[in-house]
């Protein structure tokens, strides 16, 4: 049941009215082997500043049996309805709700998920409460500003664990008697249920200790790397209690890595969950340690900002989130003993390309949103909420300085410790330490939509010696459907000069720091200053913004592009050329050139493994038709000679099987795929593991090479969650009418499969090789996709509208299509955003191909 919707008006209104002191909830899971429905108790403790009113809480359960409110029992079918049960005539003062229902498990991901590993045959529950869920497993005022203490009792079945935010009891007859949790939100609250294997730890600091858990289930424990991530987290304690002077806010710290997770993690108060993809079975690059290092750092991050300060209402997720990313990133950045002190590159090459995608569509929004209710918020969960927000935050930083950023923060939290604020709390605190009036930047940066692009124009002499030098901005024209209008900022950004040193490296010579502001900036420069190699607007990546390149400059890099010393401007420069390509200033067959004539001197495998993605997705939807065969085999050609000239066992070396596994297409390269998988030739130092058979039976799959059997036999060697996904996506994948219609069917027109399978099934089924095998379905897609919103929970609708979009039939009849059904079917908010930005991607996908043309015939 999607549950009834919830309005920032309503929400605000019974602020006012309540003031909520507890919950008691008790659950009996005791039959969660079996499945079905468990029987939720909850007892809430409450005031109200009005005789007599009325006001509602939230559930959503199959069946209520009990409703009583100051002793009285109330009509269950008068009160109860979708997913509201109205509380008449509240006392003025104390209130006590008795609730009595029987809940659902999910296998949606939302609420209380049930998941059963095929390994063992056992049951493993977890709980995901953002945004409006924990009303799935108990009745609660579903609102983040309506905080209590929660006391958690839980009947489990014999042998297993729980877990919740307060210390793990000892049960007695399988009974688990939580102690109350601090004052905290709904939605950060949580259970985790099963027979979890776990390793436990402490982090001791002045003399208090803090105990450490981390859980998986039993088949993955053979896997769990336990110490690298207390490590990791071990860092994290030290940076932020160091940067936020105020000691960690919960009685312990758990993280609990689960199955069929929709998110990378959540911040559960002192209870974190985490998808267990973590919990690597077959070698990764270190880029995936990296992001699983942030995604840990992210989630200890929220227990000070999101969880002891949480915000009012949802229009300020973004500070949640964007804070969340800005300062794991700087702890990976600048704690004493990361391994990833390049991480700031990582965010410019990945995070920020994703916020400058968002902020090109017609869903482009200012960072703090118009959260006017649920819906909004639950789409909302986009690259401006993350990294967009968190660019801008590294320019406030930049801007106000980073000693006086962390001084506010610090008196942020000791004013609002387990209370709710609003963006103004923090900027007030921030203008006090820093002296800076950050209203006017705030409206600009924060209330206004859209992105800049900022542009060197140099003069010189016939000496070669700059004359003049002006940053141009720019503020493009929002998309058409976007709000708002363009708008110029101020900048704080660093400008590097870079020439070639006598070993043919680029190196910085010269940087410059300044104010960026208006239409024309002009660059102090000293007289007879000698214009560099290159000049890079915004080196050290200060700023949010797009930057171009002058012409002498975009000589030298497209030339020397890999030669830079170090990784930060040439991920600069790789992102500006990504860029380029997708704004159809750069074709895809030049682009291609680039990055083959510049990625063998890559060291930094995050950028590698983003290159890959990049030139893929060009070649796919920005190439034209008549050439993209052309540039995929040239492109296929190039990783194997990458993988067979990689270091033996290298990241590289897996980055590249990879890379070409995923386009293998003539014969011999299909056969060479065959034989890896077989066994019957190997490239030295190339571990064919689990992970990369997968890989390798996928593309076998999708060209028709395997077939069901072969693709079950390959489970049976891996009859594991991980394997089911990738099995069901292989099956998917087969180029065949029927293979088709069988995925189309369970995903669209049975509503069974489970988050993580269906997920798989649509990952599958769209293969950029089976244009024309997949064109019937655009039509079909239409037809359904708002029966499917209507009728599912948000993450599975959302799974079918985005993941089945016909994104690849590139055209102006998909256009027309999706323009004759946005007016025609009067989708919600939510899904008319979606769709629209699938469309776009579509348009744009148009514009570059119109590039790559021209590039054939100049």
């Amino acid at each position: 049941m999607p549950g009834t919707n919830l309005t920032r008006e309503e929400a605000q209104e019974r602020a006012r009215l309540l003031t909520v002191d507890a919950y008691e909830i008790d659950l009996d899971l005791s039959g969660a082997q079996e499945g079905g429905t468990y029987r939720s108790i909850t007892v809430v403790r409450f005031d109200s500043a009005e005789a007599g009113a009325e006001t509602f809480i939230d559930l959503v359960a199959p069946a209520v049996h009990e409703v009583e409110l100051n002793g009285r029992a109330l009509d269950v079918a008068a009160v109860f309805r979708d997913s509201r049960i109205a509380l008449p005539h509240l006392q003025a003062g104390a209130n006590e709700l008795k609730v009595v229902a029987d809940c659902a498990y999910t296998n949606t991901g939302e609420g209380l998920h049930r998941f059963v590993d095929p390994v063992d045959e056992q049951a493993y529950l977890y709980t995901q409460f953002e945004v409006p869920d924990a009303r799935r497993v108990f009745a609660s005022f579903e609102q983040p500003d309506l905080k209590a203490t929660f006391r958690f009792t839980v009947k489990a079945p014999s042998g297993w664990t729980v877990i919740s935010n307060s210390p793990t009891p000892e049960p007695k007859d399988d009974v688990w008697s939580f102690e109350p949790t601090p004052r905290i939100s709904s939605y950060i609250t949580a259970l985790i249920v099963g027979p979890y294997h776990s390793v436990h730890s402490s982090y001791e600091k002045d003399g208090r200790t803090v105990p450490l858990g981390i859980y998986c289930r039993p088949s993955l424990a053979e896997y769990l790397d336990a110490d690298a991530i207390f490590d990791v987290t071990r860092m994290g304690f030290d940076w932020f209690q160091e940067k936020f002077d105020y000691d960690y806010p919960f009685a312990k710290y758990d993280q609990l890595f689960v199955p069929e997770f929709n998110a990378g993690a959540m911040e559960n108060a002192g209870a974190v969950t985490i998808r267990d993809q973590y919990v690597f079975r077959s070698k990764v690059t270190d880029a995936a340690y990296e992001t699983r290092a942030e995604t840990i750092l992210h989630e200890l991050a929220h227990m000070w900002f999101g969880d002891l300060v949480t915000m009012e209402w949802w229009n300020d997720l973004w500070l949640n989130e964007s804070f969340a990313t800005y300062t794991s990133i700087a702890c990976l950045a600048y704690a004493e003993g990361s391994g990833w002190p390049h991480s700031w590159t990582t965010f410019a090459n990945s995070m920020k390309t994703w916020a400058y995608r968002q902020d090109q569509l017609p869903s482009t929004h200012p960072i703090m949103a118009d959260i006017r209710d649920l819906d909004d918020v639950l789409v909302n969960f986009d690259g401006i909420t993350y990294a967009k927000g968190a660019s801008v935050l590294k320019q406030l930083v930049a801007y106000v300085g980073m000693d006086e950023f962390f001084k506010g923060v610090q008196a942020y939290f000791k004013a609002h410790a387990f209370g709710n604020t609003r963006l103004s709390d923090l900027l007030g605190a921030l203008e006090e330490t820093s002296g800076r009036d950050l209203k006017t930047w705030s409206k600009a940066w924060l209330e206004t939509a859209g992105i800049n692009i900022l542009r060197p124009e140099i003069e010189t002499d016939e000496n070669g010696h700059i004359t003049s030098f002006t940053v141009l901005q720019e503020a493009p024209a929002l998309p058409a459907g976007a709000k708002g209008e363009p708008t110029l900022r101020p900048h704080r950004i660093a400008i590097g000069f870079y020439d070639l040193d006598e070993a043919g490296k680029l190196v910085r010579t010269d940087r410059i720091e300044l104010d960026v502001d208006g239409e024309r900036t002009t660059v102090p420069f000293p007289a007879g200053t000698a214009r560099p190699a290159v000049i890079l607007l915004n080196d050290d990546d200060l700023s949010y913004a797009k930057v171009r390149l002058d012409e002498e400059s975009l000589r030298v890099v497209t030339e020397h592009l890999g030669d830079f010393a170090e990784s930060m401007p040439r991920a600069l420069c790789w992102a500006s050329a990504w860029d380029m390509t997708r704004d159809g200033e750069l074709a895809t067959r030049d682009y291609l050139a680039l990055v083959l004539s510049g990625i063998g001197k890559e060291s930094d495998i995050g950028v590698v493994q983003s290159l890959h993605r990049q030139v893929k997705t060009a070649l796919d939807l920005y190439a034209t038709p008549e050439w993209r065969e052309a540039g995929l085999t040239q492109w296929t050609e190039a990783t194997l000679a990458h993988l067979r000239a990689s270091e033996p066992g290298s990241d590289h070396q897996l980055a590249w099987a990879r890379a070409f596994a995923a386009t293998a297409r003539t014969p011999q390269q299909l056969d060479l795929v065959r034989a890896l998988l077989d066994g019957t030739e190997a490239i030295e130092g190339l571990a064919v593991d689990t992970e990369l058979r997968w890989a390798l039976v996928q593309r076998l799959a999708a060209t028709g090479l395997i077939d069901e059997d072969e693709i079950d036999a390959e489970y049976a060697r891996d009859r594991t969650a991980a394997g089911e996904r990738h099995a069901a996506s292989a099956r998917a994948a087969r180029p065949t009418e029927e293979a088709k219609a069988e995925a189309w069917a369970s995903v669209v027109e049975s509503d069974k499969l489970p988050n993580s399978l269906q997920e798989a099934v649509i990952a599958g089924f769209v293969q950029t090789d089976q244009r024309e095998l997949l064109a019937p379905y655009t039509e079909k897609f239409f037809a359904s996709v708002k029966g499917v919103w209507d009728s599912r929970s948000h993450e599975m609708a959302q799974q079918v509208a985005i993941g089945l979009y016909p994104v690849l039939q590139v055209s102006q009849e998909t256009l027309d299509a999706t323009d004759a059904w946005l007016a025609s079917a009067e989708p919600g908010a939510g899904l008319r955003r979606l769709i629209s930005e699938s469309r776009s991607g579509v348009e744009r996908a148009l514009r570059a191909r119109t590039a790559d043309a021209a590039a054939a015939t100049a």
